[in-house]
């Protein structure tokens, strides 16, 4: 039997009967250091020395006691820091997605912004053409209807001179009684001369 056999057998040995002396086995790494410093803070000092007298086998004991628990502590501090990366890397992914999420809503509506700016300034240019017509045909309108107005005017102004006219031939023409049938060619001729 080796030397470290015999150690891990004293080992287990110390251990429960520190286990029996404070009420349970020392089951972590530091639980297990803490009994080894109150294993040598209990310890008798040396007469006339600094030194202290301590059981060879008991802190044997608890340091092989130690590094056993040591792989296990190991691993469970493993697995916490794989469970913290994951989290942080989902919490990373998830960070990610809000951000591209967000990127796209921006992204749409800016694209709707600019949609609606463009129809906007679509509907004004619409607008201008409209008005633009709507001011070429009134004035079109009026181009034509004054035309007519002055032709109406010319056509007005002919028949008024006519009408002077034959009013003041009228006034001259003595009256030489009736004379029906002459009376009558007398002003189909006149008529017809001033409508010339």
């Amino acid at each position: 039997m080796s030397d470290f056999t015999d150690y891990s057998e004293l080992a287990e040995e110390d251990l429960e009967l520190a286990a029996e002396e404070e009420g349970a086995p020392p089951s972590s790494v530091i639980e297990i250091l803490d009994e080894l410093v109150a294993v040598i803070e209990r310890a008798k000092s040396m007469p006339l020395s600094s030194s202290a007298i301590i059981s060879r086998d008991e802190v044997l004991g608890l340091l092989i006691a130690a590094r056993e628990a040591l792989p296990g502590e190991l691993l469970s501090a493993r697995r916490m820091l794989q469970d913290h990366e994951e989290l942080r890397a989902g919490a990373e992914r998830e960070a990610a997605e809000l951000l591209d999420e967000a990127r796209s809503r921006a992204q749409y509506l800016v694209q709707r912004t600019e949609v609606v700016r463009q129809a906007r300034h679509q509907a004004e240019r619409v607008v201008e053409e409209a008005e633009a017509d709507a001011r070429r045909v009134r004035h079109e309108a009026d181009d034509y209807v004054d035309r007519k107005l002055a032709a109406f005017e010319i056509v007005l102004d002919r028949t008024i001179r006519t009408v002077r006219a034959g009013r003041e031939r009228l006034a001259v023409v003595p009256d030489l009684g009736p004379a029906p049938e002459a009376n009558g060619q007398l002003e189909d001729a006149f008529f017809d001369q001033d409508l010339r």
